[in-house]
């Protein structure tokens, strides 16, 4: 018999998505071009820019080998949802992938972990291999980002976000801060 309290919970295989989506992030042709559209046309900023690859992010790969890529990022938030855009620079990477199969657009929505050894584990179970990662980017050594195969069940990219306790400079702040918004 079933209905409505005879029937047993379970545990869903991916309990890492529980707290929600904590970024949306899209591939962008002309990083620097897109943030300054942002901004202009919905007040979106600062944006906060970082090239990941090495010696940045010393810890990377792709399809489980070892790798080398290079990317431009730029960091805000519309509301409490941080939004990421990505310009492809070089190597075999999820974003040339995407651009390649679908061209620029949305690509991946990003869940925060707090143990991503376990959360990659508990992907690849539930059949959710993991297609690219990074790690060692905060000062400290910390910080791991992990893409899982997942556009086709779902429609889009799961990345898996430990982000570091602290966060090195930007490359660069759009718009640039001025001297009175210094120190506030």
């Amino acid at each position: 018999m079933s209905g409505p309290g005879t029937q047993s919970v379970q545990e869903p295989p991916l309990p890492l998505l529980r707290n929600g989506v904590a970024q949306i992030a899209f591939v962008v042709k002309d990083l620097d071009r897109t943030v300054r559209n942002y901004h202009r046309f919905f007040g979106i900023g600062p944006w906060y820019f970082y090239t990941y690859g090495k010696p940045l992010v010393p810890r990377m790969t792709r399809n489980g080998k070892p790798s080398h890529y290079t990317m431009r990022i730029a960091l805000s938030h519309f509301g409490s949802m941080r939004i990421e855009l990505i310009e492809q620079v070089a190597g075999d990477t999820v974003y040339r992938e995407f651009i390649d199969r679908h061209g620029y657009g949305i690509h991946h929505l990003g869940f925060l972990v707090e143990d991503m050894q376990e959360a990659i584990a508990q992907a690849e179970a539930a059949g959710f291999p993991m297609t690219q990662d990074g790690a060692g980017f905060g000062p400290d050594g910390d910080g791991h980002y992990a893409y899982l195969d997942t556009e086709e069940q779902i429609g889009t990219t799961i990345e898996l976000i430990q982000r570091p306790k602290v966060r090195r400079e930007p490359d660069k702040i759009y718009p640039e801060p001025t001297e009175a918004g210094k120190g506030a």
